[in-house]
């Protein structure tokens, strides 16, 4: 447990691949309402180290999801840090692309293993923080795409869907608890991800948006934050965050 003088009453979320894109979005977001951030990371220990050294009272900390014993280790590791988990954001994700007829069985459990460590997470985090003080907030990163479909993205798709679909599950497994329990899911984002796009789909993309534009990681960032510190009468809700192009 940490032993900082009054760390126990601040609020603190896990935000999972927190380091880039939208996550370090959403830690940037929940830091401006006085929360502790743990930046969660897989490969980006740079920019996840270079944030908690951004952040006031931020710490980064390491694990692959795809496998549960690193998944056990993280949560011990959060527990000698901190006695409160208020806050769960499941962002981290892995996308491999590929039609079905081509895409390979290993490049699908690399979709599929970060699904089942995301609930493995969220599993460990109800049970050693949330439950006992009957209170909390998870937050579901999904995509428009879990509800669009797209073509060369079956295994994400099927990810995404399957998060929002647990948001939903949860909900009724967790009736009469505080605990609140919603998704968002973003459009195209401009991130890392969407800017290595052909020019070609980029454009088509721009055409289907009603705003005409990308939307920014602040932007998804901003519902986050409102999910984690507001929205009391909430849950079971997925809220997209895509600038027309999908109304759910």
């Amino acid at each position: 447990m940490s032993s900082a003088t009054g760390q126990s009453e601040r609020r603190v979320a896990l935000v999972t691949g927190g380091g880039t894109g939208i996550g370090a979005a959403c830690c940037r977001a929940l830091a401006e309402h006085d929360i502790r951030i743990a930046i969660h990371y897989n490969t980006s220990e740079t920019h996840a180290q270079a944030l908690a050294a951004e952040l006031p009272c931020a710490f980064a900390i390491r694990a692959n999801l795809a496998e549960p014993a690193e998944i056990d280790d993280l949560v011990k590791a959060l527990r000698e840090k901190t006695d409160r988990i208020d806050i769960l954001v499941n962002n981290a994700g892995v996308n491999r692309n590929g039609d079905t007829a081509t895409l390979k069985l290993e490049d699908f459990d690399a979709v599929a293993s970060i699904a089942r460590g995301t609930w493995y997470l969220t599993k460990l985090i109800l049970r050693r923080f949330m439950l006992r003080a009957n209170a909390g907030r998870i937050i579901n990163m999904t995509s428009v795409v879990g509800h669009t479909g797209n073509r060369g993205q079956v295994p994400y798709t099927m990810q995404k869907a399957g998060l929002d679909a647990m948001t939903k599950s949860l909900v009724q497994e967790l009736r009469g608890r505080a605990i609140l329990v919603n998704a968002v899911a973003p459009g195209f984002i401009d991130t890392a991800m969407t800017r290595v796009l052909p020019d070609e789909i980029r454009d088509d993309v721009l055409k289907r948006i009603p705003l005409g534009r990308l939307g920014q990681p602040c932007e998804v960032a901003e519902v986050v934050a409102f999910l984690a510190t507001g929205a009391s009468y909430v849950t079971g809700t997925v809220i997209h965050v895509n600038g027309g192009l999908y109304g759910g």
